[in-house]
This record gives structure tokens, C-alpha cells and sequence, in this order.
């Protein structure tokens, strides 16, 4: 493995793993924002807290970290984008200083999506906020969201179809599972707009 790549790997996981939830939530609440209601430490948990600007804060944060990530790499690392993508998003999901039990990765993975097509973040942002706002669920809003944009790259771009849309996706309703499990048995929170 070359230096580069293990520098890729590197500063993708731990820029991924960085949880802005926890942190804004400590500094400001004083409060562990994994003992709130779903335990997560995502903006939708943070908002969870009753504070519109820390959950805000929270999803600035977790964007910015997927964009900067793929940003410093399309620079540098072009040929290696992907992998960056990816790393970066598990770094999220599991980060080594949360025990591995992080975030469910969405706004890391809208951070993402934006630094590689502006379109793309625009399907994505565009379907949440409309079935967030048909359905009050923001788990539902990001697996359908994330769905649409693995579609739309993959019908705009049939000679090459990029897969890696896909594997988010895999990813997301995965990090989702229980979220899939209430939403069945119709015990899933709503969001209060």
C-alpha cells in the first residue's frame, strides 16, 4: 500500500469521525446528546433536545466534514475520490472514539454528494424536504432521498453507471434497520416542523 493511500484513509476516516453532535451538545447543553431520545448523535437526535440552532449547527458540521473531505481529495487524490467518499462516511457511522457507535452518516453523506455533483445534492435535498414534509419521518425522508440520487446517477450515466451512489445507499438503510422495524410496526417518532 502506497503513502498516499494510507494517507487517504487517514484524514477521510478521522475528518468522517469527527461527532459534532456530542461535541456542540456538550459545549452548549452540558448533556450527552446518546442519553436524548434515539441515542444518536445526528442532527435529527440533536433536535431531539429542543434546540433548533445546535441541531442546525450539528447538520452544518456533518456536511461540511463530507464536502471538505472530497474536496481536499478532487485536489490531491483525484483517481482515489471514491474510496475517500467512503472512508470518510464510515467514519461516521463508526468512529474509534465513540466505541464505533456513531451517526447513521446522512448529512456526512449530503456533504459528500455535494462536493462530487451539485445535482445530485439537489435531487437529494429536494426529495427530503418533500417527503419529510408529506410524511413527518426524517428516516424515511433519507432512505427514499438516497435512493432517488443512486437512480438519477445511475439513469444519467448508463455507459458508466457509478455504483458508489449505490453502496450508499446499501449503507443507509442499513444504519436505518430499526428505524425500518418502527416505521413497520408504525412506532416511528414524527418530526414536528
Amino acid at each position: 500500500m502506497n503513502s498516499d493511500l494510507i494517507f487517504i484513509i487517514f484524514y477521510s476516516y478521522l475528518l468522517g469521525s469527527i461527532p459534532f453532535g456530542l461535541i456542540i451538545t456538550k459545549i452548549f447543553l452540558k448533556k450527552d446528546v446518546r442519553k436524548i431520545g434515539s441515542g444518536n448523535i445526528g442532527a435529527t437526535n440533536v433536535l431531539r433536545t429542543g434546540n433548533k440552532s445546535l441541531a442546525f449547527l450539528t447538520l452544518f458540521f456533518d456536511i461540511l466534514k463530507g464536502y471538505i473531505c472530497i474536496y481536499i481529495t478532487l485536489i490531491n487524490f483525484s483517481e482515489f475520490t471514491q474510496l475517500a467518499a467512503l472512508i470518510c462516511f464510515i467514519g461516521h457511522i463508526f468512529p474509534i472514539w465513540l466505541r464505533f457507535k456513531g451517526g447513521k452518516g446522512v448529512a456526512t453523506y449530503l456533504g459528500i454528494v455535494l462536493a462530487l455533483s451539485f445535482n445530485l445534492a439537489l435531487v437529494f435535498g429536494i426529495s427530503w424536504l418533500l417527503i419529510l414534509y408529506i410524511t413527518r419521518y426524517s428516516s424515511l425522508s433519507s432512505i427514499l432521498s438516497s435512493l432517488n440520487v443512486f437512480l438519477f446517477s445511475f439513469y444519467s450515466s448508463l455507459i458508466y453507471p457509478d455504483f458508489i451512489y449505490l453502496t450508499f445507499f446499501i449503507i443507509i438503510v442499513f444504519t436505518h434497520r430499526e428505524n425500518l422495524v418502527r416505521l413497520k410496526n408504525k412506532t416511528e417518532r414524527k418530526i414536528k416542523l
